[in-house]
Parts: structure tokens; C-alpha cells; sequence
């Protein structure tokens, strides 16, 4: 698949081997695993750093394959998943990185097309989780709200 802003084609990577259980070496069980993800979120981990420390620290390949669920959802089943979902929160957080570099250095064109294409980014996915229904309907996007949630 071609990327959006670059016209250039993705790298191509490998895939996972199609496993429908858990491998025999992981000894932790679905409730040891449930009890490390929320402990882990509560440190304020998000979920890709939960997964890499679940399997790098812990020896869990895959949460998914051990209790039937993604570590989203186990999120969300304790209330402890952010109110914003986590792609726009890192793309929010390009965005305010390159407000900063902007104020700096104002003639820097290339940065200054790449932050118009972030921000284009950030209003694909708004409109996307208005109409999924996470965010409410009146949430807007602006550069101070990015700011402040980045913080």
C-alpha cells in the first residue's frame, strides 16, 4: 500500500505465524497477566509500552493469544484507558514539537508542509472517532488544546 504524503511505496515487513494458542514456555496465567497490565498502566504506560514490556520483561508474546483479549480492551474493561485514543495523542504530540520548531525557525518550508500534513492527519482521525463515537461531536481541534494535552 503507498503511504499518504510521501508517494512512495511502505516497506515491506513479515508476518506473524498464524497461532491460535499460546506457546507451551509462557507460565503466566490470564489473571497474573491482567493484574501486570493495570500496574503497568497505572506507571502511565501506554499500551505499545505494555506490550514490549510484557514481552520483553515478562516472556508474553502476545496478551491476545493468553487471555482473549487485546490490552486495549483489558484497559477499558478496568477504566483505566486514556479519554483520547493514543494515535491522535503521539500525532498531537508531533504537532506541538513542530509549533515549537516553527516559532524558531519561521522560514523552514519543508517542516512547515510537514506540519500541514499532520495536522491534516489529526482531522482524518477526529472526524473518524466523532463518527465511531469516542469523541463528542462538538470536539475541535487547535494548537492551545494540543499544547495543553501533551503536557
Amino acid at each position: 500500500m503507498a503511504r499518504m504524503h510521501a508517494r512512495k511505496r511502505g516497506k515491506s515487513g513479515s508476518t506473524r505465524p498464524l497461532v491460535t494458542e499460546p506457546p507451551e514456555w509462557v507460565t503466566a496465567d490470564e489473571e497474573e497477566i491482567v493484574q501486570r497490565i493495570v500496574t503497568l498502566a497505572k506507571q502511565g504506560k501506554n499500551s505499545g509500552e505494555i506490550g514490549i514490556a510484557l514481552r520483553d520483561q515478562y516472556g508474553v508474546p502476545s496478551v491476545n493469544l493468553v487471555t482473549g483479549k487485546s490490552i486495549s480492551q483489558i484497559m477499558k474493561e478496568k477504566n483505566i484507558y486514556p479519554d483520547l485514543p493514543e494515535d491522535l495523542l503521539f500525532l498531537m504530540e508531533k504537532a506541538v514539537n513542530l509549533y515549537e520548531h516553527m516559532d524558531e525557525n519561521h522560514k523552514d518550508l519543508h517542516n512547515r508542509k510537514g506540519l500541514q500534513e499532520i495536522e491534516a492527519k489529526i482531522r482524518r482521525l477526529v472526524k473518524y472517532y466523532k463518527r465511531k463515537g469516542i469523541l463528542p461531536e462538538d470536539w475541535r481541534y487547535n494548537r492551545s488544546l494540543a499544547e495543553m494535552l501533551t503536557q
